[in-house]
């Protein structure tokens, strides 16, 4: 499963407005821009295929992208998910709950700062480590509980609670 993000979005809008491109004589720049250098070459010489690539092309760009997407993931080592995918985990760094569970934790920790959180805070709030407050929080984005976006100041990557 593919996290949309904005950078997503964003990627999704520059590969339409390059293949837009194309119908003014500029064709493959969108393939080129997705990681696809061969046809991407190909349509540049013969203008997206005489056109009818081009067309083909704009059904197509959002598979363009995701897979262009997965396939930087994959080369920096990370899951599909946004876990990365050669961290060991130890037994040591495995939570083990005394009392409440680690969900309920980090709602409490997200209750506590307003409704948004941010996996620092999670692991500083729970006592549990980055990976499986990571994996916590994923979890209740890709099930709709929480959004994920970036704090408008810092950048910071954050989950928000528009429950509580």
């Amino acid at each position: 499963m593919t996290i949309k993000n904005n950078q997503n979005q964003d990627r999704l809008l520059v590969s339409y407005l390059l293949c837009g491109a194309g119908f003014f004589g500029i064709g493959g720049l969108h393939r080129l821009y997705n990681g696809k250098i061969g046809t991407g070459l190909l349509w540049l010489c013969t203008g997206g295929l005489f056109y009818i690539g081009q067309v083909v092309d704009l059904v197509i760009i959002p598979n363009m992208v995701d897979e262009y997407e997965q396939k930087l993931r994959l080369k920096a080592g990370v899951s599909p998910a946004g876990i990365p995918m050669n961290e060991r985990i130890f037994i040591s760094q495995v939570h083990q709950p005394n009392g409440k569970p680690l969900t309920v934790k980090l709602i409490e920790a997200a209750e506590a700062n307003g409704g948004s959180l941010t996996v620092t805070q999670g692991v500083k709030a729970t006592g549990a480590s980055f990976v499986e407050v990571e994996t916590i929080l994923k979890e209740m984005l890709q099930s709709n509980h929480v959004r994920i976006g970036n704090n408008p100041i810092s950048g910071v990557v954050t989950y928000y609670f528009d429950e509580l």
